[in-house]
C-alpha cells in the first residue's frame, strides 16, 4: 500500500489527527495504544516535544497500520530526520515550499499550514497532500466554506487549533475534511486512560 492510499484509508477510518505535543518517549506506546484502540489512525508528534524522533520511531514500529509522523516541521533537515526515524507524515504550522518539496521527494504525506487562498493554491502546486488550516481560531467555518468553494474538490482541509467537541460540527458542515486535535486530546501528564476517554469522545462527535 502506498502512502497516499494509506492516508485515504486512515481518513476513512477516522479523519482526526492526534497532536501529541509534549509527549515523552516513555509514554509514547501507552498513549499510542489508547489512541489506536479508540479508532485513531493518524498520530503526529511535534518536533518540539522531548526526543520527538524517538517517540515517532517507536510509534511507527509498534503501530504500522497507523500513519505516524511529525508536526512543527520547519526545515528540509527536519523532514529528512523524520523520514529516517520511520515517520510517514509531515505537518507544519506554515507553508515553506522547500519543506513540501522534500517531503514529496521522499514520498511522505505532507500537510503544510495555510491561512489564505494564495497560500493554499501555492502549497497544492508544489505537491502538498492536504492543507492544515492554522490557526483555526482565525479561520471560521465561513472561511472554510469560502475556501472549499474555490479549491479543487479533492483538496483535504484540516482546521487545527481551538477545535472542540462543540465547534466540530460547524466546520464539518462548511467542508472540513478532518481536524488536528491537540491539547483537548492530550497534554503532558495525562494518563493513557484520560487520553482514551478524550479520544472516544471526539470520535463519537463525528457520528
Amino acid at each position: 500500500m502506498n502512502l497516499n492510499t494509506k492516508f485515504e484509508t486512515t481518513l476513512k477510518q477516522n479523519p482526526l489527527i492526534a497532536i501529541l505535543r509534549g509527549l515523552q518517549p516513555h509514554e509514547a506506546l501507552a498513549v499510542g495504544t489508547a489512541l489506536t484502540e479508540s479508532g485513531w489512525a493518524i498520530i503526529e508528534v511535534p518536533l518540539n516535544s522531548p526526543d520527538a524522533l524517538v517517540s515517532i520511531g517507536w510509534l511507527a514500529e509498534k503501530f504500522p497500520s497507523a500513519l505516524v509522523g511529525a508536526g512543527t516541521v520547519l526545515t528540509v533537515e527536519d523532514v529528512r530526520r523524520v523520514h529516517q526515524a520511520g515517520g510517514e507524515l509531515i505537518v507544519s504550522p506554515n507553508f515553506n515550499p522547500v519543506v513540501v518539496l522534500e517531503a514529496v521527494r521522499l514520498g511522505m504525506i505532507c500537510l503544510p499550514g495555510v491561512m489564505t487562498a494564495t497560500e493554499a493554491f501555492a502549497a497544492l502546486a508544489v505537491g502538498a497532500t492536504g492543507l492544515k488550516l492554522f490557526p483555526s481560531e482565525m479561520i471560521s467555518p465561513a472561511v472554510v466554506r469560502a475556501l472549499r468553494a474555490v479549491m479543487p474538490a479533492s483538496t483535504r482541509l484540516f482546521p487545527v487549533g481551538g477545535i472542540t467537541l462543540e465547534n466540530m460540527g460547524n466546520y464539518l458542515a462548511a467542508g472540513a475534511s478532518g481536524f488536528g486535535i491537540g491539547s483537548s486530546l492530550f497534554k503532558p501528564g495525562m494518563t493513557p486512560s484520560e487520553v482514551r476517554a478524550h479520544a472516544v469522545s471526539f470520535k463519537a462527535a463525528l457520528a
